[in-house]
């Protein structure tokens, strides 16, 4: 309790005793480590998500821990009630279809690291906005060959586009043993077939790091690295990076969604979002600047 109340509370009203967090030696041998970025307060998502983490660790060494007791989950609540920190968004600006395209601009050359980065970023957002973990842990195994697909559902008979189905593992919302799945349709799929085929990836991890040589690494990039890969495209492209971050491409399918009138199912279906209220935050922030409540008097 005395760790949420240290951990989400404003700085301003909490106690500085260093026993409601952690020891002065300790946060500071973390912080030089780096692996302590910030004091505090923390995000009640991240309180919970290490509550969660501890919990887990003390079942594996056989200890009974009280991470489910009533009264921490009070703290919490009460602690998040407390807390004067905003909620924000993890990228401050959606990276919709108009963005994207500019991006892409920006790898458009035939160097490996442009077709790398033209690929990840038109596969991470045409195939539902995928996290930047699973961008990163993207594997050849999971990509699927599927039939031709029609350009128009309302022609059968039309134009056929090529299909590809990325299955997703284990996820944020998913278990391993899942068979969810996503679709790439159309340019995605000619775009990330050019990759795999330049690259001569038959196997192993699909996005791989590429040294200042033009050399590709047999080990899979990290997800802070998709992160930073947005960034450069951003700053290529002549916008702010300090705007943009992965999650973007997250925010800014399902905002391009609502914008072109899909279906919130649909395009879940397409992002697994496994909560409505939180795909529909994207619906709706799209439908408010494009309506007319807010246009009464111009």
């Amino acid at each position: 309790i005395k760790f949420v109340a240290h951990h989400l509370w404003d700085p301003a009203k909490r106690e500085t005793d260093v026993s409601h967090g952690m020891p002065e030696d300790v946060t500071a041998a973390l912080k030089s480590a780096k692996l302590l970025r910030v004091d505090g307060p923390h995000a009640p998502n991240t309180v919970r998500r290490r509550l969660s983490s501890w919990s887990t660790l003390t079942g594996w060494r056989g200890f009974v821990g009280k991470f489910n007791a009533p009264g921490l989950r009070s703290a919490i609540k009460l602690a998040v009630r407390a807390s004067a920190r905003p909620r924000g968004r993890k990228s401050n600006k959606a990276v919709t279809a108009d963005i994207l395209t500019t991006l892409l601009n920006t790898c458009a050359g035939d160097r490996l690291v442009d077709l790398r980065d033209r690929a990840l970023l038109i596969t991470a957002f045409a195939s539902g906005g995928r996290r930047r973990s699973e961008i990163a842990s993207l594997r050849f195994e999971q990509i699927v060959e599927e039939e031709p697909v029609t350009a128009d559902p309302k022609n059968p008979g039309g134009e056929k586009l090529p299909c590809l189905s990325i299955r997703l593992g284990r996820t944020k919302t998913t278990q391993a043993d899942s068979d969810a799945f996503v679709l790439l349709v159309g340019r995605p799929v000619l775009v990330l077939k050019e990759w795999l085929e330049r690259a001569v990836l038959r196997e192993g991890a699909v996005f791989r790091g590429i040294d200042r040589w033009g050399n590709l690494k047999k080990r899979a990039l990290t997800p802070q690295a998709v992160n930073l890969i947005l960034k450069r495209r951003v700053a290529e492209a002549g916008l702010d990076p300090m705007a943009f971050s992965a999650h973007g491409l997250r925010s800014g399918y399902l905002t391009e969604t609502a914008r072109r009138g899909i279906p919130l199912p649909e395009a879940m279906q397409q992002s697994q979002h496994r909560s409505v209220q939180q795909a529909s935050n994207y619906y709706n922030d799209a439908e408010r600047t494009l309506g007319r409540a807010a246009r009464i008097i111009v």
